[in-house]
C-alpha cells in the first residue's frame, strides 16, 4: 500500500488556503490547513509531517518566526515559504532560516507541485501518485485501466489510459502534440502522430455520453480536454 505524504499548510487567506489544499489533495497529498502560525505550531508538534508550506505574513505568529522555532527544535522537515513579498532580503532571510524553497504569490500551481516533489525526492522515498481522475461524469482509474460512468465501466488499453490521464492532468489547458507523443509514445514521428490521432478518436467515443466533456483540436498546438462545470 502506498504511503501518503503529509503536508502542513499554514496560510491565513481562507480562499487561497482552500484552493491549495483542494488541489494538493487531488494530487494525492494529505493536507492539514491552518490559518495562523500559532495553530500550525500546535499541530506540527502533535503530528509528523513530511513538508511544511508556510505563508510568511500570518496573524499570531508569522512564517519566519515559526520556521526559526522549527529549526531551533532540530526539526529538519522541509519548509517552503509562500509569500507575496518579493524583496531580495526577505528571500535571503527565509533561506538563512533553513527554508528549502521560497515561492512568491501569485504562483503557478503546477510549479508549486514540481518544487514540492523535487524536495520530497531528496528527503522522502515515496511520492504520492494520483490514480483517480474526475472527468465530468466519468472517473478514470489509471491503476485499473478503467473508465467509470456510474455503473458502466469501459476497459482501456495502457496507451488509452495514459493519454486520457495526460489530458486530465492538464484539463482545460492546451497541450502540445509533441509533448504528448514524447511522454506516451517516446517518439514524435509522423507515424506516432497518426497513431495518437486514432487513440484520440477512441477516447472521444468513450467520453460521448457527457456533453460537458470534449477533447478539442487546438490548431497549430495539439489538444485540449475541456470539462465544463455544471450550471
Amino acid at each position: 500500500m502506498q504511503e501518503v505524504v503529509k503536508i502542513l499548510l499554514a496560510e491565513d487567506d481562507p480562499n487561497l488556503g482552500f484552493i491549495i489544499k483542494d488541489n494538493l489533495s487531488d494530487k494525492g497529498f494529505d493536507v492539514t490547513h491552518c490559518t495562523n502560525g500559532l495553530d500550525a505550531e500546535r499541530i506540527l508538534y502533535k503530528e509528523k509531517f513530511d513538508l511544511y508550506l508556510l505563508d510568511v505574513m500570518m496573524p499570531k505568529k508569522d512564517g519566519f518566526t515559526l520556521a526559526q522555532e522549527i529549526r531551533e527544535k532540530k526539526d529538519d522537515t522541509p519548509i517552503i515559504f509562500l509569500t507575496a513579498r518579493e524583496m531580495q532580503e526577505d528571500k535571503i532571510r527565509g533561506f538563512k532560516l533553513g527554508a528549502d524553497d521560497y515561492i512568491t504569490k501569485p504562483f503557478n500551481f503546477d510549479e508549486l507541485v514540481m518544487r514540492m516533489e523535487a524536495i520530497l525526492k531528496r528527503t522522502k522515498s515515496v511520492i504520492p501518485e494520483q490514480k483517480e481522475f474526475k472527468i465530468g461524469k466519468y472517473i478514470l482509474k489509471t491503476d485499473e485501466l478503467k473508465l467509470h460512468l456510474g455503473e458502466e465501466v469501459s476497459s482501456l488499453t495502457k496507451k488509452e489510459a495514459a493519454l486520457l490521464e495526460f489530458l486530465a492532468k492538464h484539463a482545460n489547458q492546451s497541450v502540445k502534440r509533441e509533448d504528448m507523443l514524447l511522454k506516451i509514445w517516446k517518439d514524435d514521428s509522423y507515424f506516432a502522430g497518426r497513431s495518437m490521432d486514432v487513440y484520440i478518436t477512441k477516447l472521444r467515443k468513450y467520453l460521448k455520453d457527457d456533453d460537458k466533456v470534449e477533447i478539442q483540436n487546438v490548431h497549430g498546438v495539439g489538444f485540449k480536454l475541456v470539462i465544463n462545470q455544471p450550471e
